[in-house]
C-alpha cells in the first residue's frame, strides 16, 4: 500500500491507503514522533477509522429491515483501501466507495471521504459521508488515533496524566462488559482541575467510553504534569483506551459519533444508541484535530 506525505513548516505526516490511516505526525524542530508505531507486541494499528459502525454489535449482528447482517466490531472501512481524491502542500483526501462487497455487510451505497489538514502544528482530520443510497443510511463514525504516552522513553504511562476540557469535577464513563458490549454500570472518575491520574489499572474493564458532551478536549500530560498534545472534538461521545493490564506506551483518544450496543439491546439498525442518519443524496460532516502544543 502506498503512503503519502505532507510537510509543513512545523509538523509533517504520513498517510497510509489502506483504511486512509494516518500513521506519523512528526515535530520537525525536534524529530519527535507522535503517533504510535503500530506495533504489534501492542496493538498493530495507529489510527483507524471506524465506520459504519463504531464498536461491536451483539452477537456480531444487526438486523434492518427484516434481514440479519453480520459485521466485525469498528466495521470494515479500516481495512479497506481508500483511492487519493487530491495533494496539495497542505492537504490529502481520500475516498471509499461502496461496492457488492461492502453492500453484503451494509445495504447503503456510499462515499465516504477522509481528508487532512496541516495549519502550524495541527492536523485537521475531515470527514464527509454522502448517501448515494435511495433510503436513508443509517451508520456510526469515529476515530481511534493513538498517541505515544509517555512522551519519552524517561518515564512511563502511570507518570502521566489526562487532561479534559471541562468545569466539571469528575468525568462519567460506561462501562464495557466482557462481551464488549455497554453495561448498565457507570463509574465517576473525580478530576483534579480537570486532569486525570493515569493509574495501573485505569483500563482492566476495556475503554472509558464517555457520553453526552461531557468534553470537548482531551489532552496527555507528562510526568511534569505539562501538555504535549491534545485533541479537540464536537463529537457527543468519545473513547480513552490503552490495552488492559500491559502498560502499553500509548494512549488512544477518539472521537465518536456512535457507540458499540448497549447489552439488553434488541433493537434494529435505526435503533442504534447515539448512531447517525443520513437522507439519500445528503452529506454528513464531522472531524477532529490534533494539536501539538
Amino acid at each position: 500500500m502506498s503512503r503519502y506525505k505532507l510537510t509543513g513548516s512545523e509538523i509533517e505526516i504520513i498517510v497510509e491507503e489502506k483504511g486512509a490511516e494516518l500513521v506519523s505526525i512528526r515535530e520537525i524542530s525536534t524529530d519527535r514522533e507522535y503517533m504510535w508505531n503500530a506495533d504489534p507486541a501492542f496493538w498493530g494499528k495507529t489510527s483507524p477509522i471506524l465506520f459504519p459502525v463504531v464498536g461491536g454489535l451483539k452477537n456480531g449482528q444487526y438486523q434492518y429491515q427484516g434481514k440479519t447482517f453480520t459485521m466485525n466490531k469498528h466495521g470494515f472501512a479500516r481495512g479497506m483501501k481508500f483511492n487519493l481524491m487530491m495533494q496539495t502542500t497542505s492537504e490529502l483526501w481520500f475516498e471509499l466507495t461502496s461496492d457488492a462487497e461492502t453492500l453484503k455487510q451494509y445495504p447503503f451505497a456510499f462515499r465516504l471521504r477522509q481528508g487532512y489538514k496541516i495549519e502550524g502544528k495541527t492536523v485537521k482530520v475531515f470527514w464527509q459521508v454522502y448517501n448515494d443510497s435511495r433510503d436513508t443510511m443509517y451508520f456510526s463514525l469515529g476515530g481511534h488515533p493513538a498517541f505515544f504516552c509517555p512522551p519519552g522513553k524517561e518515564s512511563k504511562q502511570t507518570d502521566c496524566f489526562l487532561s479534559f476540557d471541562t468545569r466539571q469535577d469528575e468525568i462519567i464513563s460506561t462501562q464495557i462488559t466482557s462481551d464488549g458490549l455497554a453495561g448498565p454500570v457507570q463509574t465517576k472518575f473525580s478530576l483534579d482541575q480537570g486532569k486525570l491520574k493515569i493509574s495501573e489499572h485505569l483500563f482492566d474493564d476495556d475503554a472509558l467510553v464517555i457520553e453526552g458532551n461531557q468534553a470537548q478536549g482531551v489532552a496527555l500530560t507528562d510526568e511534569n504534569g505539562d501538555a504535549y498534545l491534545k485533541v479537540v472534538f464536537e463529537a457527543p461521545l468519545f473513547g480513552i483506551w490503552s490495552p488492559a493490564k500491559i502498560q502499553a506506551p500509548f494512549i488512544c483518544i477518539e472521537p465518536w459519533y456512535g457507540r458499540c450496543d448497549g447489552q439488553n439491546f434488541s433493537g434494529t439498525l435505526e435503533e442504534r444508541e447515539w448512531g447517525n442518519q443520513l437522507e439519500s443524496g445528503d452529506l454528513f460532516e464531522a472531524g477532529y484535530e490534533v494539536i501539538i502544543l
